[in-house]
């Protein structure tokens, strides 16, 4: 954890404070944060001397005052990728204008039209996706529209050489094939009434470098084919996929990983509710499978894997790539979610009770005034344990502090039994009581709100933007966040 996520979690009374008042589960935002995340990212495009634009993947996190913080930021190099209609009416509605949105994901016609209608870029998926954007433009005699276009299936050398084996990137259910180029290129080009080709685009679901390598080298490649065309376009826009670094230690997470193995094996006691092996499976002794999980621990993450990125040779020239698009006058566009609201926020779950199970492990069971919808950590296999706020000030909890440190499961307020906040025991301090709060730290992007559902009628947590106030903190509620404005909340 990193300022001023880390000094938020200082304010025990305050975070205590804001549960009575707003209830549990509570998400709590930095706005500030994700200005200084984009500014970092900005960093590495001065560095390597290129220009381009920074789109938040507004997906990762629906909250207002991330989006309206950024509408408000020094630079125009930063804008908001959305992936539906709703983010799109959510983002202009928080102050930021057309020119600074890309529309990207699957489209409806309504999504397509709007984002027409006020002059989008939009990402497109497909020449199906095309076909209907140009007819929408021309049936309503619309302006241009500035179009990406989306591509996947590129192919990797693994020998030696150029002459290497080729095999196609990980498959993807998004974009246009890159067999499939010229026909798409076709289309383009019987559409120049109503579109305007201003790049091409890819977004792979790795963080393989040489994979991501191949595929700018490639869409530079595409791109010559378009100048060859007549076209002219100027973007190259590399998607997402930068990453958090959730742990800090890698010993942590190594001892972790290998005692999870073990576990699995029967070589050590359980780690998991009933044998959960997260992708690792026991077959007569022998170790199967692969972790799921999110290295929660990465040595590059963020604005310096885009640096990595940037600094590693083209496959083929064996230029940097950063260099490559440089020598061509392409400008880069990326699309950060997880990695733009790092230490963005934390979600606040209050201790309803704590018990033992009636099995022969006799296992410590924490429920939460949440559900596993709430913080969906575990659904991206971010293993992370909560940090424990003690309850202080009333009857009986003189020796919060004191206690010897524990292994509990976390469980969710859900009639369900899969309603599991946590599959893994988690290691606290001491034992948790009625009354005390649990934080998850960094869980703005896509844990915090990506799965939240209101399965029995059970409350969605309520969301408040935090700002330092000199020595203190103010706080309001995310919908009436504004950038130009300071929080009217009381003063910790």
């Amino acid at each position: 954890m990193e300022p001023p996520l880390s000094s938020l979690l200082d304010q025990v009374p305050l975070l205590h404070s804001l549960v009575d008042a707003l209830g549990s589960p509570l998400n709590v935002l930095l706005p500030d944060r994700i200005a200084e995340n984009a500014e970092r990212f900005s960093g590495v495009y001065r560095k390597h001397h290129l220009t381009g634009r920074v789109y938040f993947a507004h997906k990762a996190n629906r909250s207002s005052c991330l989006v309206r913080r950024l509408s408000a930021a020094e630079t125009a190099t930063v804008g908001v990728d959305v992936a539906s209609l709703g983010e799109l009416q959510h983002v202009l509605g928080c102050g930021v204008t057309p020119d600074r949105i890309m529309a990207t994901g699957p489209k409806d016609p309504e999504f397509l039209w709007l984002a027409a209608r006020t002059g989008v870029t939009v990402n497109i998926d497909s020449p199906g996706e095309l076909d209907q954007l140009a007819e929408l433009v021309g049936k309503f005699s619309l302006p241009r529209a500035d179009v990406l276009l989306r591509l996947s299936g590129f192919e990797t050398a693994t020998g030696p050489g150029a002459s290497g084996v080729k095999m196609l990137s990980r498959r993807s259910r998004f974009g246009t094939p890159l067999r499939e180029v010229s026909a798409l290129l076709d289309t383009v080009e019987r559409h120049q009434d109503t579109v305007r080709l201003t790049g091409v685009a890819y977004h792979l679901d790795t963080s393989g470098l040489v994979e991501k390598a191949t595929a700018l080298e490639q869409c530079v490649a595409v791109m010559d084919e378009c100048r060859a065309r007549g076209l002219d376009p100027r973007v190259i826009d590399i998607g997402g996929g930068f990453g958090v670094g959730y742990l800090a230690d890698a010993g942590q997470w190594a001892r972790y990983t290998t005692e999870l193995a073990g576990a699995v094996l029967g070589t050590r006691p359980a780690l998991t509710w009933r044998g959960h092996g997260y992708g690792l499976r026991n077959e007569g002794g022998t170790l199967r499978g692969a972790p799921a999980l999110y290295p929660a621990h990465r040595t590059t993450a963020g604005p310096g894997y885009l640096d990595e990125l940037l600094s590693h040779p083209a496959p083929s020239s064996g230029r940097p790539l950063g260099a490559l698009l440089l020598e061509h006058l392409y400008d880069l566009c990326c699309e950060p979610g997880r990695a733009l609201v790092d230490q963005c926020g934390l979600s606040l779950a209050r201790v309803l009770d704590v018990r033992r199970t009636g099995q022969d492990s006799g296992d410590l069971l924490v429920r939460l005034a949440m559900n596993a919808g709430d913080v969906s950590l575990e659904e991206h296999g971010v293993l992370v344990d909560p940090v424990l706020l003690p309850r202080t000030g009333t009857a009986g909890t003189e020796d919060a502090g004191a206690g010897e440190p524990v292994g509990v499961y976390l469980v969710g307020n859900l009639c369900l039994e899969a309603d599991l906040i946590t599959r893994r025991k988690v290691f606290l301090p001491r034992l948790p009581r009625t009354g005390d709060l649990l934080a998850f730290a960094n869980t703005a992007g896509y844990a915090m709100d990506f799965h939240a559902h209101r399965a029995q009628r059970q409350p969605l947590a309520r969301t408040v933007a935090v700002q330092r106030d000199g020595d203190s903190w103010r706080w309001c509620p995310d919908e009436e966040y504004w950038p130009n404005t300071r929080p009217r909340g009381p003063v910790s």
